[in-house]
């Protein structure tokens, strides 16, 4: 902060943007070309559904009949116009749906606890979840397609859902047969949350388009980023060189350097490593102490990233009533003495969308094994006293 040098980012650069820009795509592996810096992860996820669209209008055969989206239901991709609409967030969609554009379309999420039938195996959830994907394509016309929209670990809208194994390769082979674009939403799932910088590591798919967010800066600015494959940037670079889209104060050098050094905190102090080892206590914490409980429904996560599901009656997964609000009182609750927990209160995981509580759980990159039992104790108390009154 002694020298903060400012002019609008539109049209100058800072190094510090340009070094955290440098870090990101490096940090890819070759499998990132550019890193576009905005404000907050709804800010990202706006700029990627206008990259998209503005790859397909590049091309050397221009595509402007792609023009619609297909995401998932039960998602959020954030509060902004345009990301919300690619969301299929019901609740948070319901007072603004007149205003939503209507060329994107949804199909089922990879939930496993809701979604898969009985004696079916994982490899026929799969299967089944990917012929309804290649069955959208096909109903709305697969050469419409700009992209399909996903979240690797789903956070806000069903409280921290990994997909199954081989699920994300099968939707990059049916974007590829389509020629449609891959956009991963890891703006709550990704920089180091999940035990890799990057949550597609662990799926063994990079997409084409990928947004970053909340554990970027990790709380010190509000800072945001957008990462394009080099099939996209490649589009761009041979059209107009310029992406249409900007914000007054993206790339702010101060919010650029709170990140960058955030970043090479987690980096030098193997703080990945600490995350792995301390989302794996976590789990086992957990399903020591929760997994019998009549209200607990599932435990699901990665990394320090965690989602208690709860529900009415554990064996027909049957949700709590929505008037109880009961995600929210044990969000407002756990603030209190004696629990002195903060929890995450997600909604909508019930097929409707609207019923459903899960509370996150999602410690900090620096806990110690201490911590996560008090942490553990605490939730394990808040529910117990919630259910037992």
């Amino acid at each position: 902060m002694i020298a903060a040098p400012y002019a609008a980012t539109i049209f100058y650069t800072t190094q510090v943007a340009e070094d955290l820009c440098r870090f990101l795509v490096d940090s890819t592996n070759g499998h990132m070309a550019r890193a576009y810096i905005v404000n907050s992860g709804s800010e990202a996820m706006e700029a990627a559904v206008k990259l998209a669209r503005q790859y397909f209008l590049e091309k050397s055969m221009p595509e402007p009949h792609r023009t619609r989206y297909i995401s998932r239901r039960q998602s959020y991709h954030g509060i902004t116009l345009g990301a919300l609409a690619v969301g299929g967030h019901a609740t948070r969609r319901a007072k603004f749906e007149p205003l939503l554009t209507k060329n994107v379309s949804q199909v089922s999420p990879c939930y496993a606890y809701r979604g898969k039938h009985d004696r079916e195996t994982d490899e026929e959830y799969v299967a089944r979840l990917i012929a309804e994907l290649d069955d959208e394509f096909q109903r709305v016309g697969p050469d419409t397609v700009c992209a399909f929209v996903a979240e690797p670990i789903v956070g806000a809208a069903l409280g921290c859902v990994p997909c199954l194994p081989g699920y994300f390769s099968a939707v990059r082979e049916v974007c590829d047969r389509y020629g449609a674009l891959l956009i991963m939403d890891e703006v709550m799932c990704g920089m180091g949350r999940t035990g890799t910088l990057h949550a597609w590591e662990q799926e063994g798919v990079a997409p084409d388009i990928q947004t970053i967010g909340k554990c970027l800066g990790g709380g010190y600015q509000p800072i945001a980023v957008v990462l394009a494959s080099h099939k996209v940037i490649d589009v761009i670079r041979k059209g107009t060189s310029v992406f249409v889209h900007g914000h007054t104060f993206q790339g702010h050098p101060t919010c650029c350097a709170a990140a960058l050094e955030v970043q090479k905190i987690i980096q030098e102090g193997n703080l990945l490593d600490n995350v792995k080892n301390m989302g794996r206590l976590l789990e086992k914490l957990l399903t020591d102490r929760l997994s019998q409980h009549p209200n607990v429904g599932d435990i699901r996560g990665r990394g320090l990233f965690w989602g208690i599901e709860l529900v009415a009656d554990k064996k027909t997964k049957a949700p709590l009533p929505r008037a109880d609000q009961t995600a929210i009182v044990l969000c407002e609750k756990g603030l209190e003495e004696p629990y002195s927990i903060g929890v995450y209160p997600a909604g909508g995981t019930a097929e409707d969308g609207i019923r459903g509580d899960v509370i996150i759980i999602s410690p900090a990159f620096t806990v110690t094994a201490d911590e996560i039992g008090d942490v553990v104790s605490r939730v394990t108390r808040l529910i117990q006293d919630h259910f037992h009154a």
